[in-house]
């Protein structure tokens, strides 16, 4: 009996090490980034039997959610400056943050034809509401607006502006037809440089800042192995395939290469 409990007390102890090799990662990630995420998840857990935990937002919202005590460990932010902010308030590990991908904006209608490729429809005005993230908290959101003040039609198209949260729920408002336009991130619209449906007009990257999207270690992640490996698996190639796949570019690619086009019949890639 006693040579039975003992095995019983060792197999117990390393079914509790197999399993405690592997671990939870709560990730806070911008909402145009949460469906390659998935994905990425997906292969992670596959990879390294990592699960991770997702909850989507506007990256200023998540950042308030983060400096009042929310138990994320990593940061996938839809711009640099964000991250930066936290590691300077010592909520995220100096020297883990990187760039992981750049944004790219895009005009879209979920209405075939109804947004030409060079933009135009903004200007001529015929439309009831354009959907556009809050610029006060999501980055894409903030260059929409940039878009609005080059083309000289922020003060024209404010009136017929209608402001989403994040960027998923401005995108809501387009799919549903509660709005016939708006800003939306080409990740949300186009996989594998072919757009879903609609119409869209791929916003030229001079008209706004470029959106490097970032990621952190934050503190409470710091010891948990997970995390890091979350971080190390995002520079890799596996998921650097997803993200481009998605319409963003990679920091190893050239801005604004092929990988990036969106293909239309009217502007084929």
């Amino acid at each position: 009996m006693r040579t039975f409990l003992a095995i019983l007390l060792v197999s117990g102890v390393g079914f509790m090490t197999n399993t405690a090799v592997a671990d939870d990662v709560h990730v806070a990630v911008a909402s145009n980034f949460s469906k390659p995420l998935q994905e990425i998840g997906t292969k992670f857990k596959a990879a390294t039997g990592h699960d991770i935990k997702v909850s989507a937002g506007a990256t200023g919202k998540l950042y308030a959610q983060i400096e009042n005590g929310a138990p994320f460990e990593v940061f996938i932010s839809a711009d640099s400056k964000t991250p930066k902010k936290l590691v300077e308030a010592k909520q995220a590990e100096a020297d883990s943050q990187f760039t992981y991908a750049f944004g790219t904006l895009v005009v879209w209608s979920n209405k075939d034809g109804y947004v030409d490729d060079k933009g135009e429809v903004l200007k001529t005005g015929e439309f009831q509401h354009l959907a556009i993230a809050n610029p006060k908290t999501a980055p894409y959101g903030t260059a929409g607006m940039e878009v609005l003040e080059k083309l000289g039609l922020k003060d024209a198209v404010t009136p017929k502006l209608v402001q989403g949260e994040n960027i998923t729920q401005t995108y809501d408002f387009v799919s549903t037809g509660n709005a016939e336009l708006g800003f939306v991130a080409l990740s949300q619209v186009s996989k594998d440089g072919k757009l879903k449906s609609g119409s869209a007009w791929q916003v030229p990257e001079e008209m706004y800042t470029p959106m490097a999207q970032d990621a952190v270690l934050l503190s409470k992640g710091k010891d948990n192995a997970a995390a890091k490996a979350l971080l190390d698996y995002l520079k890799g190639e596996d998921a650097q395939a997803i993200i481009s796949s998605y319409g963003y570019e990679i920091p190893t690619h050239p801005r604004r290469d092929a990988k990036s086009c969106v293909s239309t019949s009217a502007n084929p890639c």
